[in-house]
């Protein structure tokens, strides 16, 4: 990948000009990234060694815990060390590897909540095609189509950033390397960035961000109108409800940040906005997508048990 600028390294001043407060903020972050690990870690475990969720349901949960786990790991880990560094430098090369990772996992989370929703419509709304529609080979495709998608999403706007000249300065205004940011700091023509950004990652955020939407809307009238089952309609509801936590948790931060106009952001707002996306949402995900879950809490608790009291068992 050729370097045509003048940077050779940026200078990322975080979120926070206090070191007395870093110092406080590496506690909290990194007892959230324990609890990201922790949480995903164990959902993923379960999901692999327990025969009985072997579903498409789980294998797509799995595939969740996965990317949460990646996800934080981009931007977490540089963030704690430079709570403890006083220079918060990144080489040129990082900052566009941690760029592109960045959107590579969130865009394909994007397109993996949408697949979530879809199986979830097939199984309540078809339950009888449901193992027919949803097969093996049909899952592996769908999860192999969400990851490809989103690399080839993320390489082009790595590429894209890459080959553009930083001569003004090299300090960014963020806790890690993002698109905005550094179409700040480039002195060319950004235009074409620009409009990618807004039409290529807009378009991902919002059809999955509406096909979600339209997804609920048939679960929930499927339910209303051709089901008679007051406990389903109450347990789809409270599932759906959840669910949706999560969806507006990560799609309208994202939306606020990649498609308002630049002129109409903060960098602070844009700051505060990542944190919900990038810290919130991978901590969240475990307890509402499957800690909530009757089949995952059996299973947790049933391996805790094997753990601490095998002779029992």
């Amino acid at each position: 990948m050729p370097n045509h600028t003048s940077v050779n390294e940026f200078l990322l001043l975080g979120i926070t000009d206090s070191q007395e407060l870093e110092h406080y903020l590496f506690v909290v972050f990194l007892i959230i990234y324990i609890l990201i690990l922790i949480g995903n870690g164990a959902i993923l475990l379960i999901v692999i060694s327990e025969p009985q969720l072997h579903s498409p349901m789980y294998f797509f949960l799995g595939n969740l815990s996965c990317l949460d786990i990646c996800y934080s790991t981009v931007t977490l880990p540089k963030m704690l060390d430079d709570f403890l560094s006083i220079h918060k430098t990144i080489s040129f090369v990082g900052c566009i590897t941690q760029l592109h990772f960045f959107h590579f996992l969130g865009s394909t989370e994007a397109i993996l909540l949408g697949v979530m929703a879809f199986d979830r419509f097939v199984a309540i709304c078809n339950p009888l095609r449901y193992m027919l529609l949803m097969k093996h080979q049909v899952c592996l495709c769908l999860a192999a189509v969400t990851w490809i998608t989103g690399f080839f999403h993320a390489l082009l706007h790595s590429v894209m950033t890459s080959h553009l000249t930083f001569c003004v300065s090299n300090h960014i205004h963020h806790f890690f390397c993002d698109i905005k940011p550094l179409l700040d700091l480039a002195c060319g023509n950004t235009e074409l960035n620009q409009w990618m950004l807004k039409t290529v990652t807009g378009t991902i955020a919002m059809s999955t961000f509406f096909f979600i939407l339209l997804s609920y809307f048939y679960i929930i009238s499927f339910l209303l109108f051709k089901s008679r089952s007051c406990s389903m309609l109450q347990k789809a509801l409270s599932t759906c409800a959840s669910h949706f936590i999560v969806v507006i948790f990560f799609y309208v931060p994202t939306t606020v940040t990649y498609i308002r106009p630049s002129s109409g952001s903060s960098m602070d707002q844009d700051q505060i906005v990542a944190i919900i996306y990038c810290v919130v949402t991978p901590v969240l995900n475990p307890l509402i997508y499957t800690l909530r879950n009757k089949d995952v809490k059996r299973t947790l608790r049933k391996a805790i048990r094997k753990k601490l009291w095998p002779e029992h068992l």
